[in-house]
């Protein structure tokens, strides 16, 4: 009765262990069941998109690209090491641009409403025009002249030539020249009794000495001394 026992226990655990199998199989077979339609579908996609680039795309290239992969693994490394340096900087200098980005636009509408870009714009028409006009060499030669003029406004700038322009510039409006009468020989004599035509002669041969400098340049200072 002991031997019966025992084979019945080792029949009902062995039957036990073909249930387990059975139900792993029968799970395995759901399984498969389920996950068939989406292989299928899968591959039935991945093989239209191959055919897709099948005339671009050759084994040999793909061969071929695994190569160069290959050999370049230094190259490879060395750019994903630099790309997070960059990735690192830029995290750096975020919190800058993010203050200074704005603090530009803020810069660049301020000088749009002053009309900066619009005077440029206009200058670099004049360019255009300049550059259509004249030759390089005829630029070069106007460019030296400007120079001189330079020099000459620097001059211009002394008080005492500032003085004298700005005096100069009041004349015209003093003048009526509709009251001017015709002037002879006694007519002159007579005028000079007036103490502004006096003046007014006296400025005149100043300046005609002052002249001389058109002709003798510094010079005529030291002969005068």
């Amino acid at each position: 009765m002991n031997n019966e026992q025992a084979i019945m226990e080792q029949l009902d655990h062995l039957g036990q262990e073909i249930a387990i199998l059975t139900d792993s199989a029968r799970s395995l077979q759901e399984l498969r069941d389920d996950l068939s339609p989406r292989v299928n579908e899968t591959v039935k996609v991945l093989i239209e998109e191959l055919a897709e680039i099948e005339a671009d795309v050759q084994f040999e290239d793909l061969v071929l690209l695994l190569k160069n992969l290959t050999r370049n693994v230094k190259n490879l490394t060395w750019s994903v090491d630099q790309l997070k340096n960059l990735i690192d900087f830029l995290r750096t200098v975020e919190p800058l641009l993010k203050s200074a980005v704005p603090q530009a636009i803020m810069y660049l509408d301020q000088l749009e409403q002053q009309g900066v870009f619009q005077v440029l714009s206009h200058m670099l028409r004049v360019l255009e025009k300049i550059a259509d006009t004249y030759t390089p060499e005829d630029i070069e030669q106007i460019g030296s002249a400007l120079v001189n003029l330079v020099g000459v406004a620097k001059k211009l700038t002394a008080p005492e030539a500032l003085n004298l322009l700005d005096k100069v510039a009041e004349v015209p409006a003093r003048v009526d020249l509709s009251q001017a009468k015709e002037v002879g020989p006694f007519g002159m004599l007579f005028a000079l009794g007036n103490r502004e035509v006096k003046q007014g002669m006296g400025v005149v041969l100043e300046l005609t000495k002052a002249l001389s400098l058109l002709k003798n340049g510094h010079g005529a200072e030291g002969s005068g001394a």
